[in-house]
């Protein structure tokens, strides 16, 4: 595929799909069905690439893989590129956007053509995030993915749709303008904006420190960590199904992008330095979402608390500086974009039919919709870490990467999934089983063939995910070891390195290099 540009090909297919659903001619009802359908073949015309840019990718090549640039003006440059992990959320993102497509078909009945549009925007910039070597192309990538976002939410969401879509923006976009300096100061000392370059370069240690800070700012916001994770909740609830879908799936994973992008290779001191900050506030979320979880009475609310939750496994596994940890955090990523998404798309089916998400207007709907209650189980056990689905392999591996930097991390991590497996189930429970308190809910037809084209390809990606690994673990492996090459210096000792006297005073290594050579 040397020289077949790809990468650009995969951001101009829904570029020209967006164009087309705004300016088609015809009559409002026509340009509605058009809209719906093109956006779909562009959606599958890009999940097409790749399919293609995973086959074609070659694991233990090159660092960086159909690679693309052209320069446009001063430093800026239109640099395009994949490693394993950027491939991985790439083909994550294009199988993603088809079935949000599809949830959309008849949910979205108002300004169809330009929500479709919209929609293939929101695409390409998240696609651009994952691809962008430049460093301010990731910024305009990672910044104009706010604005579709900001309007799916506003014009196409619920009764509070404007509160939310403010809170969403404001939120995201304070964080990030501290980014933005931050890049002016990386190029202007290093020279370059290039991404690569810049993951070789050494900033001073003391200028690390400034940088992590600032990008830290942005990527707690996007991920989101405790306590600037409040503007998600509100965003999940407004948001149409496929905006939580998408929102949940993709754009929480570009802040656990950044980090391994930017914050670990690039300022790896830095990172080492902040790493317990960052421990002490995924404890924290990890035990506050969930019990907050436990008490709610809107589906969406409660599987937005649980992402937050699950993030925070994220972050354990990224920054437990070892193996384990880095792969587990990226499973971890990869298996919550299914099953989220999943579980969002569960909650807009029944909320197609009966118009509610208060979970005590349900109960016992196993019985009229067997086959809803088996994807919606399916998919329930796969959150709760399951061996032989999804989240299993990257829950095992955060784990145990964080176990082996600090057990006492690794025990609050524990906690946070048996919670996980309480509110889960209690979930489940309230909804497909009991009595059949309201006839409305009773009556409720179970999956149509649209929904079945939706939820199956979930289940199966799920189930490959859980049941296969290493087809994921393995693209990624040799980026993750480059980044440890960056970190292995400024590894941080295990909390059971720096409380255990060593027997031998005399003859004892530095805490740090002890902990390199483990």
């Amino acid at each position: 595929m040397s020289g077949f540009p790809i990468l650009s090909i995969m951001l101009a297919v829904p570029f020209v799909g967006a164009l087309w659903c705004l300016f088609a001619p015809g009559s409002d009802e026509a340009r509605a069905r058009g809209a719906r359908v093109t956006a779909l073949a562009a959606s599958l015309i890009d999940f097409a690439l790749g399919i293609v840019l995973w086959l074609g990718y070659q694991t233990g090549g090159p660092r960086w893989q159909f690679v693309e640039k052209s320069d446009v003006f001063g430093r800026f440059s239109w640099a395009l590129g994949v490693d394993g992990i950027a491939m991985l959320l790439i083909v994550l993102t294009v199988f993603l956007v088809p079935l949000c497509i599809l949830a959309s078909w008849k949910a979205i009945a108002k300004r169809v053509p330009e929500y479709m549009a919209v929609f293939l925007l929101t695409e390409i910039l998240m696609l651009g995030v994952f691809m962008a070597q430049d460093l301010f192309l990731f910024y305009i990538m990672f910044e104009g993915g706010l604005i579709p976002m900001y309007l799916i939410i506003g014009i196409w969401g619920g009764a509070r749709r404007i509160y939310a879509s403010y809170k969403f923006f404001l939120y995201t976009l304070l964080g990030s303008l501290l980014m933005l300096i931050a890049m002016l100061m990386m190029a202007h000392t290093a020279g370059t904006t290039s991404i690569p370059a810049l993951m070789a370069y050494n900033f001073p240690p003391a200028m690390q420190d400034w940088l992590f800070l600032a990008f830290f700012a942005s990527f707690a916001v996007k991920m989101p960590m405790w306590p600037v994770h409040t503007w998600l909740p509100d965003a999940h609830v407004e948001a149409p199904t496929a905006g939580s879908v998408i929102l949940a799936g993709v754009m929480l994973k570009l802040a656990g992008y950044g980090f391994l992008r930017f914050a670990l290779p690039m300022f790896p001191q830095a990172s080492a330095h902040y790493m317990w900050l960052i421990f002490a506030l995924s404890m924290i979320a990890t035990v506050y979402t969930s019990l907050v979880a436990l008490v709610q009475k809107d589906m969406k609310k409660l599987i937005a608390y649980s992402s937050v939750a699950h993030m925070a496994l994220v972050t354990f596994g990224l920054f437990a500086f070892n193996e384990q940890g880095i792969e587990g955090g990226m499973m971890v990523m990869l298996g919550h974009g299914l099953v989220s998404s999943a579980l969002f798309l569960c909650v807009g089916v029944v909320y197609d039919r009966l118009h509610t998400r208060e979970i005590d207007r349900y109960g016992g709907i196993a019985n009229n919709m067997p086959a809803y209650a088996t994807f919606f189980l399916f998919f329930t056990m796969a959150s709760v870490g399951l061996p032989g689905l999804s989240n299993f392999p990257g829950e095992f591996l955060s784990m145990m990467g964080t176990y082996e930097i600090s057990s006492w991390a690794a025990f609050v991590a524990v906690t946070g999934i048996i919670t996980g497996a309480a509110y889960m189930l209690y979930l489940y429970r309230r909804i497909a089983f009991g009595p059949q308190k309201n006839a409305d809910a009773a009556a409720m037809p179970d999956l149509e063939p649209r929904e079945w084209l939706i939820l199956a390809p979930l289940a199966a990606a799920t189930l490959w995910m859980g049941v296969y690994p290493e087809s994921f673990i393995a693209p990624m492996r040799q980026d993750v070891a480059a980044i440890l090459v960056r970190l292995h210096p400024t590894a941080p000792a295990s909390d059971a390195a720096l409380t255990a006297p060593p027997a031998r005073p005399v003859m004892a290594k530095p805490a740090i290099a002890a902990a390199g050579e483990r």
